[in-house]
């Protein structure tokens, strides 16, 4: 199943967060139900575009988005959240 965002919306998939940090920490249960605040951009709604010029997003971008927005939602077994574009802080350059 395909998802298609409206407007100026961005459907974003969840990235999996590691069960232990980098120095091996192992992470509680509790520290692993934080909302994750980073995704990959996999749909873009017409709306992003702007008229003038390039979007500021794109499919497969990582970005980083406002802790608490959006509309979680889940297909076929992924986690997905819906956003407004004025949610997302910023793209994560590679």
């Amino acid at each position: 199943m395909k998802i298609k965002p409206l407007d100026n919306r961005v459907a974003v998939k969840f990235i999996q967060e590691d069960e232990k940090t980098r120095s091996g920490i192992v992470l509680p249960d509790t520290a692993k139900e934080e909302k994750p605040q980073q995704g990959k951009i996999v749909a873009v709604g017409k709306g992003c575009c702007p008229e003038d010029g390039e979007p500021e997003v794109h499919e497969g971008d990582m970005v980083v988005f406002d802790k608490y927005a959006g509309t979680k939602v889940t297909i076929d077994d992924e986690e997905y959240v819906i956003v407004s574009l004025d949610d997302v802080l910023a793209v994560i350059a590679n």
